[in-house]
């Protein structure tokens, strides 16, 4: 019995490394967005073209390796189909292009933090249009969250942000999206690969962007930097992370998985720091530790009123 308990907590603890190391990688490739956005002035078209096409054939390529071809499952219902669009065009694709836009007129760190707040943004969708009425934690969650963002974005100074309006906008309109990216490929996860759906959804933002701008069609000039940038997006932005989440997920159960979510924002701020230069001010390091505790405590409270009413069932 110890044993069998000994083998499940190091199972655990693998998970949650690896979970770990998926969600600090989307940190890396958050400042490095910063950097091809900013100082190699790479235009925001061009680019989600190039990465959500060459993102999407590869993890396409990968899950039929995978999957032994059977990527077209995904396609066995007219729902599904319209779900798997409507994933890749307002989930993926708006995700990614308002997070990138937030980052090139503000930073890497403000817009990470935005971003999270995803599931915050669920919770208000299912208020809104499921109805469904607020627990007592959820208004404690709230508050913190709204004065964790306004400490961030002010860091103490109420006469002022500490990045744009246009940025500030970008990133509501991220976080908004990023739940969308959560939400809409619900109905076919239970009977497709999480990889398969990614891919699929990858290739539709893609052929989406590249109708708008072809990836062959004024092209900037290739520096070494932005070769370097957009691969390093491609691989520890979507491809790498994703496949050692999925690799995770095999030692623990999503809900400990997720605990770990939190290492993203945490990375991008650090690194930020380090190679931006946005200065450490600790009204600001508050003010996003108060927006990752209220994130934790909704994702760990509602886990919790999920478990109960299975285990009720």
């Amino acid at each position: 019995m110890n044993n069998e308990k000994g083998v499940l907590e190091t199972n655990v603890l693998k998970g949650i490394f690896w979970a770990f190391i998926a969600s600090a990688l989307w940190g890396v490739s958050g400042t490095v967005l910063q950097f091809v956005s900013q100082q190699e002035k790479l235009e925001a078209n061009w680019f989600l073209s190039t990465r959500t096409m060459i993102a999407g054939i590869i993890l396409l390529v990968i899950s039929a390796i995978v999957y032994k071809g059977h990527i077209f499952n995904v396609f066995g219902s007219w729902k599904s189909f319209l779900c798997i669009v409507a994933y890749g065009v307002f989930g993926i694709g708006a995700n990614l292009y308002t997070f990138f836009m937030s980052v090139q007129t503000g930073n890497a760190d403000a817009s990470t933090i935005l971003q999270y707040l995803s599931p915050l943004f669920i919770l208000l969708g299912s208020m809104i249009f499921q109805k469904r009425k607020p627990l007592p934690i959820d208004v404690v969650v709230f508050v913190i969250a709204i004065s964790g963002i306004i400490l961030s974005l002010t860091q103490g100074d109420f006469s002022k942000l500490s990045i744009s309006m246009e940025s500030l906008i970008w990133g509501i309109l991220s976080g908004v999206t990023a739940a969308l990216y959560v939400v809409l490929p619900r109905p076919i996860v239970k009977t497709s690969s999480p990889m398969v759906i990614l891919g699929w959804g990858t290739l539709i933002a893609g052929i989406i962007f590249n109708i708008r701008q072809p990836l062959w069609v004024d092209a900037p000039h290739l520096t070494t930097g932005i070769v370097l940038g957009v691969g390093a997006i491609i691989l520890l932005g979507t491809i790498l992370p994703f496949i050692i989440l999925l690799h995770s997920l095999n030692f623990a159960p999503s809900e400990v998985v997720s605990l770990v979510d939190a290492t993203q924002p945490v990375v991008t701020f650090i690194l930020s720091i380090i190679f931006f230069n946005t200065g450490i001010n600790l009204i600001k390091i508050i003010g996003a530790l108060l927006v990752i505790l209220a994130i934790f405590v909704l994702q760990n409270s509602h886990r919790k009123l999920t478990i109960d009413k299975h285990s009720e069932e």
